[in-house]
């Protein structure tokens, strides 16, 4: 095998808390945030992250992609959204 062709092996993907470990600290502060609460709305994050609510945003955007949390419509209040953790 060349070098070229072993930098393209694919690596198997990494499970939850690895993922993570490779995002920026917003978003590892938001997760474990959540870890620790069961469910929260993006500015419940923001409160008890003390982050501002875009970059709590974009942590949790960050974290969706990665298929670490899970978000769904508040039953209290429809415009909003509920997230939580899902790591194994």
């Amino acid at each position: 095998m060349s070098t070229s062709e072993q930098t393209q092996v694919e690596t198997p993907a990494e499970s939850g808390w690895d993922a993570v470990a490779e995002l920026p600290p917003s978003a590892k502060l938001v997760a474990k945030v959540l870890e620790y609460n069961e469910q929260l709305t993006q500015s419940q994050l923001a409160e008890e992250t003390l982050l501002p609510s875009r970059t709590v945003r974009y942590a949790l955007n960050r974290l969706e992609e990665i298929d670490v949390v899970d978000s769904r419509f508040s039953f209290t209040d429809a415009r909003k959204r509920v997230y939580t953790l899902d790591i194994e």
